[in-house]
């Protein structure tokens, strides 16, 4: 239980230290953080489970994802000052996801868990993707990854 609420304590002290340098965006979107984690602890909880470091990777790439797509639509309205709100979120949020992984070392990860799964058809996608969910979380784009996959076994 201590390492699923490592991050959470961490966000909670980066918090307390943006509240000192009076940074308004920060903090607020650091409590998203801690609320969208306290939520999946209380949903987890509910169903008998832990929050796993990879739990915690997945809400949060699915955060940034979702403000990306809101940055999109902000800057199409031409709406500059929500577009700067959520791109300070994403910035804030990034702060705690590992170093995305470039196309080419998808490809390569994509291979190696294509190998490792013995898969020779597109019947068995689903377990390279799920292997590189188990392997690589919070890592890649899942949904690119999983084209990647799809052209690799249909090649």
């Amino acid at each position: 239980m201590a390492e699923a609420n490592a991050l959470r304590e961490l966000v909670s002290t980066q918090m307390k230290e943006a509240m000192k340098g009076g940074d308004k965006t920060r903090v607020g979107a650091l409590r998203l953080v801690i609320a969208a984690l306290k939520d999946r602890e209380i949903e987890a909880r509910g169903a008998g489970k832990i929050v796993s470091r990879a739990d915690e990777l997945a809400l949060l790439t699915k955060m940034v994802k979702s403000r990306q797509e809101s940055l999109a639509i902000y800057q199409q309205a031409k709406r500059a000052d929500l577009a700067a709100q959520e791109s300070a979120e994403i910035a804030v949020i990034s702060e705690f996801l590992p170093k995305q992984m470039d196309e080419d070392q998808v490809k390569a990860a994509a291979k190696a868990a294509i190998a490792e799964t013995s898969a020779a058809s597109l019947r068995d996608m689903g377990r390279v993707v799920n292997a590189l969910k188990e392997r690589y979380p919070g890592q890649m784009d899942f949904a690119k990854a999983s084209a990647i996959v799809k052209a690799l076994l249909t090649a």
